[in-house]
C-alpha cells in the first residue's frame, strides 16, 4: 500500500472521470501472476471514488526494457483496444514510465474512442538518459 500512499501524496490536480490501468497481454499477466497497473488503479479508484475502466492489450509484446523509444513505439502499434466509448477525461495508471511510448499508444486509442483528454499518472519515472 506504500505505492498507493505515495501516489496519493502527489495526485494530479485534475483527475479524470475514470482511471484506466495500462493493460497487459493475458499470457504475460498469467506469467507474472498480476498486473501491477491494475492493482494500483483499483486501490486508487477505491480511495478516490473514481471508477476504473478497462482497455485490452491484444498484441503479445516483447519486453520493452532494453528498447529505445522508436523501437517501443513500433512495437506498440495496434497493441491496445477498447470496447466502449471513453469518458471525456481519462487518467491512465501505470507503474513506471520510461519513454512514454506506452502511454502515448494507449492515449491515441482512447482519444479515437471519444476521450477529449488523457493524462498519465505513474508511480515512478525512470531517469532520462543523456545522449
Amino acid at each position: 500500500m506504500l505505492l498507493v500512499e505515495l501516489m496519493l501524496s502527489r495526485r494530479p490536480t485534475k483527475l479524470g472521470n475514470a482511471l484506466l490501468p495500462v493493460p497487459m497481454y493475458p499470457a504475460r499477466a498469467k506469467e507474472r501472476g498480476f498486473n501491477q497497473a491494475q492493482w494500483l488503479a483499483e486501490r486508487l479508484g477505491g480511495r478516490l471514488g473514481v471508477p476504473v475502466i478497462q482497455a485490452r492489450c491484444v498484441k503479445h509484446l516483447p519486453s520493452q526494457r532494453s528498447l529505445k523509444r522508436r523501437e517501443r513505439q513500433h512495437n506498440l502499434v495496434g497493441a491496445f483496444t477498447v470496447e466502449a466509448p471513453m469518458p471525456a477525461h481519462v487518467t491512465v495508471i501505470d507503474d513506471v514510465v520510461t519513454t512514454g511510448a506506452t502511454g502515448h499508444a494507449l492515449a491515441s486509442v482512447l482519444l479515437a474512442h471519444g476521450a477529449k483528454r488523457v493524462d498519465i499518472w505513474a508511480a515512478a519515472r525512470t531517469p532520462l538518459q543523456k545522449s
